[in-house]
């Protein structure tokens, strides 16, 4: 099983820049989408509708914001929207696919670095968030949740690490956030179960030569349940075309 995750920053604009060629030629199995900045209604175009592919969507209220969406070749037993607060819901920031015991999530975890009121409110998300996962953690089910968790993990997560430690995004208080979740709760990072190299970036700043010079950071996860940790297979960052500011993050799944 192949799953993609990425952030568009746009479906529109991804669309327009030859992602769902890309998706086409890839064929993977399921494709978690965060930022897709659109209501569904405006999608009509077959574009959005690839062969072989349903899709389910998630808007924000606000438009042209935030959203996500699963593209899944079999069809899943339910879709499942929201978390059970308003960030989370009014945004379109979860979406859960269910394939019998497994899970598949696109995720969206709210940015901080706009104001220190988007900060609030995204250490108000992780607050709010935290025990949800750990119910989760215990519920029977495996989960693959994809998406941009706004948050590189360690030092090695990103280039410049040591110039943003007071930045959002690798704030302390937000990577001890990922340390429970990776520890305590017991959730896994697939990508560094087959990959600890350096270097292995997912996002690049706009500014400056960021992409020219591979200044990114890590914020792309497939989060996992530690029942799946031995099913990862392989995996793999797409950056020989540029859809948008976040590379594609794929990984293989003996499932």
């Amino acid at each position: 099983m192949r799953i993609v995750s990425v952030n568009v920053n746009g479906i529109r604009s991804a669309a327009s820049k030859g992602f769902f060629d890309w998706l086409s030629r890839e064929q993977p199995d399921v494709v978690c989408i965060q930022e897709t900045k659109a209501q569904e209604h405006q999608l009509g175009d077959a574009v959005f509708a690839p062969e072989g592919y349903q899709a389910f969507f998630f808007d924000a209220e606000r438009k042209g914001y935030s959203g996500t969406a699963i593209y899944s070749k079999q069809a899943p037993d339910r879709v499942r929207t929201g978390l059970g607060f308003t960030d989370a819901d009014t945004e379109g920031r979860w979406i859960a696919a269910d394939f019998g015991k497994l899970t598949i999530v696109s995720l969206y975890l709210p940015s901080g670095s706009a104001s220190e009121e988007r900060q609030a409110a995204k250490f108000d998300f992780l607050e709010k968030f935290m025990p949800l996962l750990k119910d989760m953690a215990k519920d029977g089910r495996d989960y693959i949740i994809c998406g941009d968790w706004n948050i590189a993990h360690k030092n090695i997560d990103l280039k410049n690490w040591r110039s943003n430690q007071k930045n959002s995004g690798f704030l302390p208080e937000e990577r001890a956030w990922l340390d429970e979740l990776f520890g305590g709760v017991g959730f896994v990072d697939a990508f560094r179960v087959v990959n600890q190299e350096a270097e292995q970036y997912t996002w690049w700043s706009n500014r400056g030569q960021s992409w020219a010079k591979n200044v990114g950071w890590r914020i792309d996860y497939h989060v996992i349940s530690p029942s799946l940790k031995d099913k990862v297979k392989g995996a793999s960052i797409y950056k020989d075309e540029r859809f948008s500011d976040h590379a594609p993050l794929i990984l293989d799944y003996a499932l």
